[in-house]
């Protein structure tokens, strides 16, 4: 007989089946006294679940004037914040929120992802 898999309170599990993401920090790597370049370090890569973008998350972000692209799920990492840039099949993002969701196993974020026009430079 088929049991169904023990999870803490009865949470909901969670599936990354939709691609990989790499989760970037942004650096300024110009010399002391010149003009700010930005360009990205590798932080994490993470796989995630593609999400829903809700009609009220939307027209609140325009409220804000800013143009949400899409809303990933990944696996809660202490280390992304919403000054880093995601990048997903080439395609540079900003990560505009970072929430945290709560009864899915395991622990994820949501992530709100605004389309970058400007490319950063990687440094590996």
């Amino acid at each position: 007989m088929w049991k169904a898999p023990n999870r803490p309170k009865h949470e909901v599990t969670q599936a990354y089946n939709d691609g990989v993401v790499a989760v970037y920090k942004t650096t300024d790597i110009a010399q002391p006294g010149y003009k700010p370049k930005q360009s990205l370090g590798l932080l994490v890569n993470l796989r995630f679940e593609e999400q829903r973008l809700g009609i009220n998350r939307l027209y609140k972000s325009r409220q804000r004037q800013v143009e949400i692209d899409r809303v990933i799920r990944v696996q809660r990492a202490k280390e992304i914040s919403s000054q880093d840039v995601a990048v997903i099949e080439g395609k540079q993002y900003r990560i505009d929120t970072v929430q945290i969701v709560k009864d899915i196993y395991p622990p994820s974020l949501d992530l709100a992802l605004v389309k970058i026009e400007q490319k950063y430079e990687v440094v590996l």
